[in-house]
């Protein structure tokens, strides 16, 4: 086994430690972002830090990176109020980590990368058709961390998803929709099923 320091990562450059603990939290939940900034334009960005916070009201958070150059997610989610959390599936791992591009200003990630906004709601926050699994999110609030990252706080208004995946006691069974995790900026991984326990108590 080998152990690592602080004094390890004080000396080496460049990407290694960055993508060292990136990856070194495990596999994490990765969703699409779609927004519409004041223009009507849509904005579509894949995020890998959602958290779920809260069921009642239901809650779900994420991380921005430090707003010290433009983020096209971050101001529409502030001035509209509403934005969508699309999950990925399999087929769509292509697409949705091109979205991590940095396209120029008014170049619509839909557009780019051949996913397709599909406006449902009144509030006009465009969902991915492609998706299986997908929120309408309304924006709560927002929270500084240390290193200048946010993090930002919705609850969610609206769920799109197959009546046949959930099970009789409420929980989804999102394997059954074939959606990835990842692990770092790069790192794509099938999601399989192992077991459901029961609530544990002493």
């Amino acid at each position: 086994m080998a152990v690592f320091t602080e004094l390890d990562w004080a000396e080496r450059k460049g990407r290694y430690w960055s993508n060292f603990f990136n990856t070194l939290s495990g596999l994490r939940s990765s969703v699409l972002i779609g927004t519409t900034d004041s223009q009507g334009q849509h904005n579509l960005a894949i995020f890998n830090s959602l958290v779920h916070l809260g069921a009642n009201p239901p809650l779900l958070g994420f991380i921005l990176r430090p707003t010290t150059v433009p983020r096209g997610t971050y101001e529409n989610i502030v001035q509209k109020k509403f934005y969508t959390l699309n999950h990925i599936s399999e087929t769509m791992i292509d697409a949705a980590h091109q979205t991590s591009a940095k396209y120029e200003i008014g170049e619509s990630e839909f557009s780019a990368t051949g996913l397709t906004p599909e406006l449902i709601s009144e509030h006009k926050a465009p969902f991915v058709k492609e998706s299986p699994i997908k929120m309408l999110m309304e924006f709560k609030e927002e929270h500084l961390v240390m290193n200048g990252t946010r993090l930002i706080v919705g609850q969610v208004k609206e769920v799109i998803l197959n009546q046949s995946i959930i099970e009789e006691d409420g929980s989804i069974k999102v394997a059954e929709e074939n959606l990835i995790a990842t692990s770092g900026l790069y790192h794509y991984q099938k999601v399989s099923f192992l077991k459901k326990k029961s609530f544990a108590r002493p």
